[in-house]
């Protein structure tokens, strides 16, 4: 099947011939569908912090973070093509304006959106009247000027470089607020605050460029030292697509086809963190200063509730190493009841499943209630092992066949924001390989096509999905407030991402 031609392309990712065949196994075999038990909900997988419980929090993880690295991980390499993708589709038939009515609604509210001066300036340089063009209901021109090199260039450039709010007389970029938040709740006791961004090869210098621009005046103006690094979603971690017939699709050039094995490729990138304390936040779910103060709160809250289950968890571990006659049943007691797993029966007092079971990864996860977007829900769910946990579960990994299971979807009230902080550390201060904590049999088969012909392409499982299966989760629920994402740009036209004086 492979070729030598084949194999020498493989050799330069970085990808083994033994890890095709699998992935060929499993587009062959397809994955298993979850099993899901019941909705995780409120009193039943999720907590509801009271108002004195996030102040407690708030106040512990304020006080313990002596001797602690925090680093905040933001997933960054999105670019903003899928933003703008009834922009780009009226630009391409700009006679027919009556089909996007979301582009148009968008343009006609140009002067709502924090890049409308820079816009402006552009094209005003080149002699052209942006709101004339408007009300002529020429958007061909002014589309261009928003989607490619003649102006903004915002159909190539990444997300978060895009201008998201305005303050005043300038703008923010996704980038510069989260330099902004990590200021408010990822300091070190040194001052220091640390943030990693993966971003894609095209766009790292960039990101570079506007780190060099802003770093200094973020930092003076926060009392903040601020250390940024950046890693790339590794070759290695690219997937093989395959024709329908299960074979590999090859390029016009007889190559292999490789895909970007979606989100959960991160787990290499996130493994590579030398934190004791990671927040993991997308770089489009982010928000003016004037509605970022629950955001502070909840963080350090979450935060303050990792640190006191590790400190608990450590202390399980702790004895059970060394042979307290009580340490069996209170782990077993503290796995079910704050752990919120389950094991199987013949397990439940058993010391060493009970002491593997502790000492691993630990991950708390801010859950919204449901009120229409999309993301991956909170359930209980049922292990290979016959154990019980919470998980993360998206749709795709729903049997659409089972009514039954879909009975358990439709009860859910939560979703995931992707709001998580992590301790990726064992209790005796050594880095867990993560890459043992992820489920592989939780990745995801789609449908593509390239230059006219069918293939399927395979994700890996996610980062927050199947690449955390086998951590220790606690799922809390957090206010809708603190998760405003922006998927299209008409997101931005939201009162949450407006400025203060504008959000009524």
């Amino acid at each position: 099947m492979l070729t030598a031609k084949d194999l020498s392309q493989l050799q330069s990712k970085g990808i083994s011939e033994q890890q095709v065949h699998q992935q060929i196994t499993n587009f062959q075999e397809g994955f298993p569908y979850m099993n899901l038990q019941r909705a995780a909900r409120v009193g039943d997988g999720i907590i509801r912090l009271s108002p004195e419980e996030i102040e407690s929090n708030i106040a512990y993880y304020q006080s313990n973070l002596e001797g602690s690295n925090v680093v905040k991980f933001v997933p960054a390499s999105g670019a903003a093509s899928r933003m703008f993708k009834d922009f780009f589709g009226l630009m391409q038939n700009a006679q027919e304006a009556p089909s996007y009515p979301g582009a148009v609604a968008a343009l006609k509210r140009i002067s709502d959106f924090a890049f409308y001066e820079e816009l402006k300036s552009k094209m005003a340089a080149d002699g052209l009247d942006l709101i004339q063009l408007l009300e002529e209901e020429d958007y061909l021109e002014v589309l261009a000027y928003i989607l490619t090199e003649k102006g903004l260039n915002y159909g190539f450039l990444p997300k978060g470089l895009l201008a998201f709010h305005r303050y005043n007389s300038r703008y923010r970029v996704p980038m510069e607020e989260h330099l902004v938040e990590a200021a408010h709740y990822g300091k070190n006791p040194d001052g220091s605050a640390s943030l990693h961004f993966t971003v894609s090869p095209q766009h790292r210098e960039l990101f570079r460029n506007l780190e060099q621009e802003v770093k200094g005046q973020y930092e003076l103006e926060l009392a903040v030292s601020y250390q940024i690094t950046y890693s790339e979603q590794k070759p290695a971690t690219d997937t093989i697509a395959v024709d329908l017939e299960n074979q590999p699709f090859r390029n016009d050039d007889g190559s292999l086809l490789f895909r970007p094995g979606g989100h959960g490729a991160l787990l290499e990138n996130l493994n590579e963190i030398d934190g004791d304390i990671i927040f993991i936040k997308n770089i489009d779910n982010v928000v003016p200063d004037h509605l970022k103060g629950e955001t502070y709160r909840y963080k350090q809250a979450l935060g303050g509730l990792l640190l006191l289950v590790r400190k608990e968890i450590f202390n399980l571990l702790d004895r059970l190493g060394s042979g307290d006659d009580h340490a069996t049943t209170a782990a077993a007691a503290y796995l079910k009841n704050t752990l919120s797993v389950e094991p199987p029966k013949e397990r439940r007092v058993d010391r060493d499943y009970l002491f593997e079971k502790l000492n691993r990864p630990i991950r708390v996860c801010g859950m919204v209630k449901n009120e229409g977007e999309p993301g991956g829900g909170p359930f209980w769910t049922q292990g290979s092992d016959g154990s019980v946990t919470l998980q993360i579960v998206e749709t795709s990994q729903v049997d659409p066949n089972n009514s039954e299971q879909g009975e358990i979807v439709k009860k859910s009230t939560h979703f995931n924001p992707v709001d998580l902080v992590c301790s990726t550390r064992n209790y005796q201060g050594e880095k867990f390989d993560l890459l043992k904590y992820r489920d592989p049999q939780t990745g995801f088969i789609s449908q593509k096509s390239k230059d006219g012909r069918e293939l399927k392409a395979l994700e890996l499982p996610g980062l927050w999905n199947g690449s955390m299966a086998e951590w220790n989760t606690i799922f809390v629920e957090v206010p809708a407030v603190t998760f405003n994402p922006v998927k299209t740009v008409n997101d931005l036209l939201r009162k949450e991402h407006q400025p203060g004086d504008l959000r009524s």
